[in-house]
């Protein structure tokens, strides 16, 4: 995709596009598969998005399939959630002599449903999940019209517009076994299907020359993704007695190309004739080998985690997922570095009389690089979460669980000198809102009495 830096960037004109499912509002999305969603749960994203080293027996372990082999006998565990997005991108402007001539900002609300998961037991210590997420997301509209001395003297002035939307869904199904107390594998299959598009137009504004030959180019390029990956993933409890559990997992995701069919349209009009180009193959499109490690402590008051994820969007691959612009500027994939901390406290989650006790209280922070550089300028991302979890019975586990983020993603940095081009710096609220159910019920056993 060969872009004029000055529109890559530009958000000055730039509007919502695609249907409900797109969360992303964000030029960034313009290249590769979009904006990655925060994987997990409500009681993750709450806790930073932690999830590598959870073990739950009431919970879904959404993030490891290692820890389905926690799930009770005879139980049935499912979660539901959704989320709302809040986000303005910043841009500071200039103009042609290279004086700052302001600050350019727009936004864009959304609410989706975010994860549908279940968990249940095969056998004893052996248990399989279903999930079902957002794995990342395309949205974006932006216009630019070129009134430089070159167009202007033959057309007067030629308008450009670029947008794009779509998204890509992770369907997840995996086992866990426990084949030594204390230690677990899991294997999970992932698909990932999804629809991407990117369009472009220009046209002629202000024709005072008359000559009216060119009018009008319009295209756009559509990827169907559909295609498998793998993970595997284990737990290990370090302590694991009534009071307290240390767990430390580890999972492995095989990336690799997605091999999406791209379907391009190319549409010419001038004053006489209209001429349809169109082309179907195969794109290079891919996802990154990933690894994540980290460890998690929990007592009947205190949950603590810190986790580490890399991601090799970039290594190995000699420059090929790079693509230019002009003003001799590119944007490059590299790998990606992820560090997560969660903590929640519940002051007392058996107090029968005072029911703000058996409230979870959940604070996290999360702190990585965004998968693409800009002239050589790399994108910092920043969170800061929170959360509560509201139980639903006393002595039960299903509960209601809000999530709030706030987040910073790039800066108002200057990415190109001549001409001068501001990043863009994203500022985004999110809020979710999860159900987490059965938890602590019995499935599958009739009684002895009705």
């Amino acid at each position: 995709m060969v872009v004029a830096a000055s529109v890559v960037l530009c958000i000055g004109e730039v509007s919502a596009q695609g249907g409900a499912a797109v969360t992303a509002y964000s030029p960034y999305t313009m290249f590769g598969i979009g904006e990655l969603q925060t994987l997990g749960t409500a009681q993750m994203r709450a806790m930073g998005g932690v999830g590598v080293a959870w073990r739950s027996t009431q919970m879904p372990s959404i993030v490891n399939p290692a820890g389905y082999s926690a799930t009770m006998q005879k139980s049935f565990i499912f979660s539901v959630g959704a989320e709302g997005n809040f986000l303005q991108n910043t841009q500071r402007q200039y103009g042609v002599d290279g004086a700052y001539t302001g600050l350019s900002k727009n936004g864009k609300n959304s609410v989706n449903i975010h994860e549908v998961a279940v968990q249940f037991p095969l056998a004893k210590r052996l248990g399989m999940g279903v999930s079902l997420m957002p794995y990342s997301s395309v949205g974006y509209k932006m216009s630019f019209l070129d009134q430089s001395d070159e167009i202007a003297g033959n057309v007067g002035a030629a308008s450009y517009t670029y947008s794009g939307d779509g998204d890509v869904t992770e369907v997840k199904l995996g086992i866990g076994w426990e084949p030594f107390k204390n230690f677990s594998i899991g294997a999970a299959a992932k698909y990932y299907w999804g629809k991407i598009t990117h369009n472009y137009v220009s046209t002629i504004e202000n024709n005072f020359v008359g000559s009216g030959h060119f009018l009008s180019v319009m295209g756009d390029d559509e990827y169907a993704i559909s295609n498998f990956k793998f993970q595997v993933g284990l737990q290990w409890n370090a302590i694991s007695n009534d009071k307290h559990l240390l767990t430390v997992g580890a999972t492995y995701d095989y990336g690799g190309g997605l091999r999406p069919k791209v379907t391009r349209r190319l549409v010419l009009n001038n004053t006489y004739e209209t001429e349809v180009f169109y082309e179907k193959g195969v794109s290079q499109m891919r996802l990154p080998h990933s690894v994540k490690a980290g460890v998690m402590y929990n007592s009947p008051k205190i949950m603590a985690a810190v986790e580490y994820e890399f991601q090799a969007w970039g290594s190995g691959n000699e420059g090929y997922f790079e693509e230019s612009m002009n003003n001799n500027m590119t944007v490059k994939y590299v790998d990606t570095h992820t560090a997560k901390v969660g903590f929640s406290y519940t002051p007392n989650r058996f107090d029968a009389r005072h029911y703000l006790k058996r409230i979870s209280y959940r604070v996290g922070f999360r702190y990585s690089n965004y998968y693409q550089e800009y002239n050589g300028h790399g994108i910092p991302q920043y969170a800061v979460t929170a959360g509560f979890g509201f139980p639903l019975r006393f002595m039960g586990t299903s509960s209601i669980d809000v999530s709030l983020e706030y987040g910073l993603r790039g800066s108002h940095a200057l990415m190109n000198a001549s001409p001068k081009i501001g990043m863009i710096r994203q500022d985004y609220f999110k809020v979710g809102l999860g159900f987490s159910l059965f938890g602590e019920d019995y499935w599958f056993v009739r009684p002895k009495y009705d």
